[in-house]
This record gives C-alpha cells, structure tokens and sequence, in this order.
C-alpha cells in the first residue's frame, strides 16, 4: 500500500519568551547538554489507532507529491508559516482515506522550550511543544492520526503553522520542520495477524488523543472556533482573570444532526504552571515580584450565546524546561509533544442553534492569568437525507461554580486547599432521518489541591487530584437505550522540591515528581460492547540541579516509565527508565495480564 504525501520543509529561526521569577520559577534553561552528542528527544507511548486498523509505512516513493507554496511573516510574538496546499485530487471518494500528520524538528543552539500548533482552514490539527536545544543538538518527531479532520482535506484550505518564539543574541538556535501529511486508502484488509503487527509496532508520539469513545466516523463538516484574525496564530490569547472572552459567530447548517466542540488549550508565561500558583494574598503581604499568582485552580469553558455548555480542567502538561529540564531528556512529559484536546458534545444544544442565524461560540478560563492560548473546533455530522432537521433542548442543568479555599500561612510557610467540583445535565431531542433520538449528556468534575510552603519557601509540596465522568447516552422513542460513551479520567499530580543557597549567586534544588494520566473509556450500542479501553500512563522522576538565575549548570536525574494500554483489540505495555540523558531500560510487551481471580 502506497501513501499520499504532502511535504512542506521549514527552515526558521526562534525561541520562547519566558518571564523570570526569583520565586516559585520553574523554567530553566540547560546551560549546556552534558550528552555532546545530537540526542533524540521522544516519549514512549503508543497511541491505540484511530480506526481498526494500523497505519502502514510510508512507501519510499509517494504515489502523489504536491509542492505548496508558503511564506514566512514575524511578528513580536513568533513566527508564522503558511502554506496554500490542495488536498482535493489525493483523497479521492470519501470514507476509502485515513490521514496521518508527521513533524520533524531538530536544532542547534539554545533556546527555552516553545509552543506551535498545526492549522488547516483554521481547524486545529496539532498542539505541541519543543524540546530543549542545545549547541550540541537535539531532534525529535510527533506523529498523530488526523483521520477525524478528513473532511477539512476534502477541500483547498491554507496550511498554518505558528511558532511563539523571538531570536535574539542570547537564544540562537535555530529550528528545522519537516511536516508531511499521509493518506492511506482503506484496501479492507481484515486480517488476522493485524492486531499482533500493530501492537508491535513502535510510534514515537505522545498520549492518545482526548475523544471519548464511538467517535470514530469523522464528522461530515467541521467549523473552526478561532481568531479571524490569525497573523499570530488561530488561537485566541486569554490575558485577564475574568474578562478576557473571545468568541466568534457561527452558522450551524440546517441538517446537523450531531455536534461535539473539540477544545484545545496550553497555558504559558504567570500560568505555565498554575497548578503551583500560590494566592494573591500570599504574594502581596510577603512583597513578593513574582506575577504567578491566583491561586491552583483553572478551568477552561465554553459557552454558545451566553449559556454554559461545557467546562474542562485541562490536563498538567510540563513542557522540557518544567520542574527541572534534566527529568526530560530524552524521555519528555506526558503529552509535551501532543497536548490533549477535550470534547464537549452538545448534540442537546442544537435545538438552540438550528434556525438559520449565526449564534456566538466564546471560551473562557476561570481564574486565568496571562496568558493562555485557547481554540475550537466544532464537529458536525449531517443528515445526507434531509435539508433540515427538527431539534429541541428539553433540559439544562448548570449551577453557578462554587469553590472552597482554605489559606493559612505566616510570613513565607504557609498550607493552601481547594476543593471544588461541579455537575452538569443537559437533554434535547434531534427528529431527524434516523427517527427521534434523545441525547443525554451528565458531566461530572472533582478537582482538589494542596499547596505547601516550609522552611520559609525553600521547601515545596504540590498536590494535585482530578477526576471526570462524562456520559452520552442516545434514547429510543420508546425509551429504550439505543447506544451509550462513558469517559472516566483521572490525573493526579504530585511534586516536592527543596531548595539550598551557594554562592555567587547559585542554589541547589532537589526535586521528586509523579504524575499519571489514567482513562478509560467504553462505546456500547444496546448491550453489545463496541469498544472498551483502558490507558495507564505514569511518569516518576527524582533529581537535583545547580541553578544560576535560569540556567542549570550541573545535575543529575531519573525518570521512570510505566505505558499500559488495554482494550478489546489487544495489549500494550511500555517501561522505560532514564538516567542523566540515556537510556537504561526499554521493554515492551502485547501480552494482556490474566484478569483477577
């Protein structure tokens, strides 16, 4: 089997512009890589595959080539790139394609970490980060089944990508891109030996994509929720506390009889790590310079025309120069190479939205600082068999967010609690070619944190617990339940750090971090199973660096790895053990442990 390709080769200049803080900072710089050699950079995850079937290879010769145009504009901000390519002649009949987004990027020189994202026609494919250059080199690749935005490539739309970055005398390096977009036909092969080939296979990628399960069939349109005005990029940036709502208008065709919003967020500069940000009182009576303040809670909600419609606590990605930039090399965070996008499905909304007139889509972040980069992009399956649909919102239950805060501190020690959660209903019906279906949707959210300062700040204690329940459940006429998607997910946080003054100006710090992030999800149609599965992926590190302002002069650092995967099709299972930039242990195994006795 021969894939399409699209290739776009970028040669750019850039790096991140970080704020410095003499408290509570951390992002760091590796002042030189102690490994002289260009290293790999990579995470050990293998995404389960969008469809039943695996992504073949890449042929060595692309059945179809196309050579995009694209120019380069810079801004303050970073640089963006943008291509005019046409995917139209390659797909071919639609449903017979899957499409796959591979990028390339290596550097020399030094740099903090950055921020990019991937547009088509606006829709957001991809959000990731950069790994760490250094002057001896660095390289990395991320990977990413694009097959449920096929509808975006089934016509001419510009290729964009933005990078948040500025070069100066200080940060010189330099990165290189290498984008190609695949598209494989669908032969039908159904073969037995499919599974065992595919859980072999090794993807250098990060965690599966945030969809919750039995949406597999891409949509038939998808809208882009994002800056009309995208010289710096398609996502809005979010800078206040409260009030700094961005939105657009948008048309919802008359025969949408489905409708889920994918949101894609990270957080930067005062909020990279907000879930370590201290409350403002801590800041103000100790006099402290630091901007990173607010507290330890963020949501991210959307609303359509005022109402509330979805909210989401994002998930704690650390970027390579987070907590301390030795943990990741050449093992990255969970999720630094793919940031986790988040459904939101408003089917029940559509009674609101199918009358011909444009109605507005805002984001928002509770509690949000500067800055936030934040879009959307709105699924929409159509009925082929109708012009429109008939649809009404039944129910809609969504109290007001109540948050409890506890806060005792004296001078610089100080123990700091939240506690919060929220639960969401909404019910409408959607009369359409397939009958009158009922979509009932309940959201639920935990979220607790522990904040800790001892020893007059020099001691550190982050504690962070968040779990999710969604369930969409579709309704007979009769009453009976025609199909149903629960999604469970669960991130605790972890991190203890000590610091120790030196001299001329330079501390030790000592660090421990666990993080895990944990799914499971389960697609049934009656009673019949279509898919269940489970992913456990845990990351512990333990270390200590030499600090001179921002740049780590000397350390050393473990992280361990433990990568589960599990679902009706087979198993997966990854442990990888790093120590000061190589690597010391790599298993991987498809054998699925015996169920409990």
């Amino acid at each position: 089997m021969r894939p399409y390709l699209l290739l776009l080769l970028l040669s750019l200049s850039f790096s991140v512009t970080s704020p410095c803080v003499p408290l509570l900072s951390d992002q760091r710089l590796l002042f030189k890589r102690f490994n002289a050699e260009p290293q790999s950079m990579w995470t050990p995850t293998f995404p389960p595959a969008h469809s039943s079937r695996q992504l073949p290879p890449p042929a060595r010769t692309p059945s179809a080539q196309p050579h995009p145009s694209h120019h380069t504009t810079a801004s303050p901000e970073g640089v963006r790139v943008r291509s005019s390519a046409t995917f139209v002649k390659l797909l071919g009949p639609v449903g017979h394609h899957r499409c796959s987004l591979s990028v390339r990027l290596g550097s020399f020189g030094d740099q903090y970490d950055a921020h990019r994202a991937v547009w088509l026609g606006g829709v957001e494919l991809l959000r990731t980060s950069t790994a760490e250059p250094t002057d001896s080199g660095i390289f990395w690749r991320v990977k990413k089944d694009v097959t449920k935005y096929r509808s975006v490539f089934e016509k001419p739309n510009n290729l964009s990508m933005m990078l948040e970055n500025l070069v100066n005398e200080e940060f010189t390096g330099v990165y290189h891109c290498n984008l190609t977009v695949e598209f494989y036909p669908d032969d039908g092969d159904d073969d037995e030996g499919y599974v065992a080939r595919r859980m072999n296979r090794e993807v250098i990628s990060l965690p599966k994509e945030k969809e919750m399960a039995g949406d597999d069939e891409p949509a038939d349109l998808i809208l882009p929720i994002s800056n009309l005005s995208p010289e710096n990029g398609y996502w809005f940036r979010i800078q206040n506390k409260s009030d700094d709502v961005h939105s657009m208008n948008v048309t919802i065709p008359m025969n949408a009889y489905r409708a889920v919003l994918e949101v894609y967020v990270s957080y930067h500069s005062n909020d990279e790590f907000w879930y370590s940000n201290p409350p403002d009182s801590y800041i103000e009576q100790n006099n402290l310079t630091t901007r990173r303040g607010n507290g330890a809670f963020r949501r991210v909600f959307a609303t359509i025309d005022g109402k509330l419609v979805g909210a989401v606590v994002p998930f704690p990605v650390i970027f390579t120069g987070g907590i301390n930039p030795l943990f990741w090399s050449p093992v990255v965070a969970i999720g630094a190479f793919n940031l986790p996008s988040y459904n939101l499905d408003i089917t029940p909304f559509l009674g609101l939205l199918l009358d011909g007139d444009p109605h507005e889509f805002a984001l928002n972040v509770t509690d949000g600082i500067s800055f936030w980069l934040v879009d959307a992009n709105l699924h929409l399956w159509l009925d082929s068999e109708s012009t429109s649909v008939a649809a009404k919102l039944v129910q809609y239950i969504a109290p007001p967010l109540s948050i409890s805060r506890t806060s005792k501190f004296f001078h610089l020690n100080g123990t700091f609690k939240i506690d919060t959660g929220s639960k969401f209903h909404f019910t409408g019906w959607v009369n359409s070619s397939f009958g009158n279906l009922t979509t009932d949707i309940n959201h639920k959210l935990k979220f607790k944190h522990l904040l800790v300062f001892l020893k007059d700040g020099n001691y550190t204690e982050v504690h962070v617990k968040a779990k999710v329940k969604m369930g969409v459940r579709v309704i007979k006429p009769s009453g009976l339940l025609l199909s149903q998607r629960a999604h469970k997910y669960k991130y605790p946080l972890m991190i203890m750090s000590s610091t120790l003054a030196g001299e001329n100006n330079t501390y030790t710090m000592n660090t421990s971090l666990s993080h895990t992030l944990y799914e499971e999800n389960l697609s049934l149609h009656g009673d019949k199973v279509l898919s269940a599965k489970v992913l456990s992926d845990s990351q512990n590190a333990d270390g200590w660096m030499l600090v001179q302002d921002h740049n780590v002069l000397s350390g050393s650092a473990a992280t361990k790895q433990s990568y589960k995967y599990k679902s009706n099709e087979g198993c997966y299972n990854r442990k990888v053990t790093a120590e000061d930039g190589e690597i010391l242990e790599d298993t991987k195994t498809t054998v699925c442990p015996p169920p409990p006795s």
